[in-house]
């Protein structure tokens, strides 16, 4: 049986069959086009191409072709080639027809994610040309479960001087954003003994999604205005034997609040004391405007802090680049969950590298910095313009705010919005742990880093139509 794997054009797969090659040839050619498997306007291998691949001769290739193009399957232009004719593929039998496509809003304001739009492109391009050229060839083997060197190298020396983090090149593990790192550390845990995690009550459901994924049971930590309680973890009876705690201390998600020093001390103190591991999403360190940037936690006791960051927030998740700098008891563990294989494509590591060393980085999170601040500004503003009676908090930092509501009208809030064609989060709807023991507290989570620079003010405009108090808090009819 003939096969071909043609390579000029596209890559075509074909089995000619039947006792007869030019009837089988331009049978299985015609099944290609009406199966949809060769589009309109496909240009085909060239007659002497395919003969070569199938085996056969040239002539055999060209009268199977001229066959098509009597029948209007083909067309054939001088210079042009041979491609598929419009309008010639029909449906497969029994396809399944295309899902439609669901509605999109016009304005995203769901927390988590960056200005796209704002991607150094061209500055990236530059760093990866720079990168590939110094690279040595042997960076493009199956390399170091780790990660490259370049990059750990990078990461160790910015995370000391930006986030006074503690880690040796040779404890920092690349991974393939925060959710691969988690899924690592549930692997360690468990193989630990660990059963309980404990996480904050206030949280991204995705994580607690994953936790429960891998087997791990899970006790909710209250939140307040000095963050995570971590006192709670010495609590037998609250924290039910945890055996690691999920944070996020230096901008509590979604609340937006620091971890107070007195909790940092806790929970530094309880792993310490009872061996336990505290896993720390470093998830927006880059970004404080009305204070003094917040250390890692993980300075405080490299011995018992996992430390976790990415570039999702400061560049894009689509890289799907991440970090963790690991306690010296825990990196060839994480490397033998990891499966001692290198997971994060080599050439975004070595240009992530260069991008860090030539001070690239610092440039472009300073200026998204500065952007960012200026449409927290501009939120604050239109607010208390229109909806002077929400109170806006967690805005010293980071890419999202919370805005309270009155009790009892967070679900309409969210109606409301997606009526405005708005997307945005409710605090207790999307971000509030079944097994939190604290009451409810009504609010939206408004990201602000999503919509580019010139949808922003629409999108403010459809949140303050969504927000219908007056100065004393009374709400009018919502629609729908």
């Amino acid at each position: 049986m003939a096969r071909s794997w043609a390579t000029f054009g596209v890559d075509l797969h074909l089995e000619p069959t039947g006792p007869h090659l030019r009837r089988g040839l331009t049978d299985a050619l015609r099944e290609a086009v009406r199966s949809g498997r060769l589009p309109a306007g496909t240009r085909l291998p060239s007659s002497r191409a395919l003969a070569a691949d199938l085996g056969i001769a040239r002539n055999t290739v060209a009268d199977a072709y001229a066959d098509l193009v009597a029948e209007g399957w083909l067309t054939a232009r001088q210079g042009s080639g041979t491609r598929v004719a419009e309008g010639r593929a029909a449906p497969t039998a029994g396809a399944v027809p295309p899902r439609p496509e669901r509605r999109r809003p016009a304005y995203d304001l769901r927390p988590g994610t960056p200005d796209l739009g704002s991607f150094p492109r061209a500055e990236w391009l530059r760093a990866a040309r720079r990168a590939l050229t110094a690279a040595p060839s042997e960076a493009l083997g199956y390399g170091d479960p780790r990660g490259r060197i370049e990059l750990r190298t990078a990461l160790a020396g910015y995370l000391a001087r930006a986030r006074g983090v503690r880690a040796d090149p040779e404890r920092i593990v690349v991974c393939a954003g925060f959710a691969h790192g988690l899924r690592l550390l549930t692997t360690v845990l468990r193989a630990r003994g660990v059963r309980t995690i404990a996480v904050d009550s206030y949280g991204l459901d995705e994580h607690w999604r994953l936790l429960a994924a891998t087997g791990l049971a899970m006790t909710a930590l209250p939140v307040d205005e000095r963050g995570t309680d971590t006192r709670l973890l010495t609590d037998p009876g609250l924290s039910q034997g945890a055996g690691a705690v999920l944070l996020t201390p230096a901008h509590q998600f979604p609340m937006g609040v620091p971890l107070h020093h007195d909790r940092r001390a806790a929970v530094v103190d309880w792993a310490r004391h009872t061996g336990g591991l505290v896993l720390e999403d470093d998830y927006d360190g880059e970004f404080r405007y009305d204070r003094q940037p917040v250390g890692a936690l993980q300075g405080l006791d490299p011995d018992h802090v996992v430390y976790l960051g990415t570039a999702s927030k400061s560049l894009a998740p689509g890289l799907r680049l991440g970090w963790m700098a690991l306690p010296p008891d825990v990196t060839e563990e994480a490397l033998a969950a990891k499966g001692g294989v290198d997971t994060s494509g080599v050439l975004d590591q070595l240009t992530l590298a260069e991008f860090i060393t030539s001070g690239a980085y610092d440039r472009h999170v300073r200026a998204a910095r500065t952007r960012y601040r200026r449409r927290r500004d501009a939120l604050v503003a239109a607010l208390a313009a229109h909806a002077p009676a929400i109170r806006v908090t967690g805005i010293a930092a980071g890419l999202h705010a919370v805005l309270r509501l009155p009790p009892g009208t967070e679900e309409a809030v969210v109606r409301a919005a997606a009526y405005q064609g708005l997307a945005v989060d409710g605090l207790t709807l999307r971000h509030r742990h079944p097994d939190a023991v604290t009451e409810p507290l009504d609010a939206l989570v408004v990201g602000y880093g999503t919509p580019p620079d010139h949808a922003w003010s629409g999108a403010l405009d459809a949140l303050c139509a969504a927000l219908p108090f007056g100065e004393n808090g009374s709400g009018i009819p919502f629609p729908g």
